[in-house]
C-alpha cells in the first residue's frame, strides 16, 4: 500500500498522539499539530523528517491556514486530514457563560472547519484525500452536563455531513469517527467545568451516577489506532463509524425513541402542511 501523508491536529496526547505514532510506524509522514511542540519531541526523536512538528492553535483560522500549507509544501501532499484537536465542556446549559460557550465552539467547530477549509484546495486538486472528523457519541445522542460540547459535535456532525456530498465528485472522501468513552484526556485535565449552580446540586448528583453507569470500562486509545488504518486504507470508507461497544447500543435506542415519536405525532405534522 502506498505510503500516505497525514496531517493531525491535537497529536501531542491522546487518539491524536497514538494515531500519529501508529502512522509513523507503518511508514507513513505526518505532519503534527500541538500547542506546545515540544509534547511532540519524542516522536520527532523517533522518527526524523518523517513527522513536521507545527505549533498550532486551532482557534486562530490564520494560523490554520498557514500550517495546512506548510505541511503540504513540505511533503507536496496531504492524503488524510484528522480534525482531532477538541476539550469537553462540563456545565448544565444555565450554567456555561458566554464565554465558556463560545470557547468551546472556537475549538472543536470553528477549528474543525478551519482546518478543513484549508486542506480542500489542495486535496481537490489531487483529486484524491480523506478527511477524518473527531465526533463523538455525543453528536448524535445528548446527554445533561455536556449540553455545549454536543452543540460543538452536532454542528461538526452537519457541515460534514454536507461537504462528503459537496467533495464526493473531486474524489475527496469524508468520515466522521464517534468514539464512545475512551481513556484520554478529554474528561481531564483538558476539560473545562462552569461554576455549578446550588439549584441544581441535586441534579448534579443524579447525572453524575447515571454517567459513571453509561460509560463503563473506558476504551484504550492506542488500541484505536488500527480502527483508525482500516477506515483510512478502505476504498469506500464510510461517511460514520463508532469506535467502541457502547455507542451503537446508545445510537439505537436513541433513534428508535426519535421515530416512535415522530409517528405518533406525525398527525400533526401534516396538520402543520395545511
Amino acid at each position: 500500500m502506498a505510503q500516505k501523508v497525514w496531517f493531525i491536529t491535537g497529536a501531542s496526547r491522546g487518539f491524536g498522539k497514538e494515531w500519529a505514532t501508529a502512522a509513523l510506524e507503518r511508514g507513513d509522514s505526518v505532519a503534527a499539530t500541538a500547542r506546545d511542540t515540544a509534547t511532540l519531541a519524542e516522536l520527532v526523536d523517533r522518527f526524523g523528517e518523517r513527522i513536521l512538528p507545527l505549533q498550532l492553535d486551532v482557534t486562530d483560522r490564520e494560523a490554520d491556514f498557514a500550517a495546512v500549507t506548510e505541511a503540504f509544501n513540505y511533503f507536496g501532499r496531504l492524503d488524510v486530514v484528522v480534525n482531532n484537536a477538541g476539550y469537553g465542556h462540563f456545565g448544565f446549559i444555565e450554567e456555561i457563560t458566554e464565554a465558556e460557550a463560545r470557547a468551546q465552539l472556537e475549538t472543536n467547530l470553528f477549528g474543525a472547519l478551519w482546518i478543513t477549509q484549508a486542506a480542500l484546495p489542495f486535496l481537490r486538486e489531487q483529486g484524491s484525500g480523506h478527511i477524518v472528523q473527531v465526533s463523538s457519541i455525543g453528536g448524535i445522542s445528548a446527554f445533561p452536563l455536556v449540553g455545549i460540547y454536543h452543540a460543538s459535535k452536532w454542528a461538526l456532525e452537519g457541515f460534514s455531513q454536507a461537504l462528503a456530498q459537496e467533495v464526493a465528485g473531486f474524489g475527496v472522501k469524508v468520515t466522521l469517527v464517534e468514539p464512545g468513552g475512551f481513556s484520554t484526556d478529554w474528561s481531564g485535565s483538558s476539560s473545562s467545568t462552569s461554576e455549578p449552580l446550588e439549584d441544581y446540586a441535586e441534579v448534579h448528583e443524579q447525572v453524575a451516577a447515571a454517567r459513571r453507569a453509561r460509560l463503563g470500562a473506558a476504551g484504550d486509545p492506542a488500541a484505536s489506532a488500527a480502527a483508525l488504518l482500516q477506515v483510512v486504507d478502505a476504498d469506500e470508507p464510510p461517511l460514520r463509524v463508532f469506535f467502541g461497544i457502547a455507542p451503537l447500543g446508545i445510537a439505537k435506542a436513541d433513534y428508535a425513541s426519535r421515530i416512535a415519536t415522530w409517528e405518533k405525532w406525525n398527525d400533526v405534522s401534516e396538520l402543520a402542511q395545511g
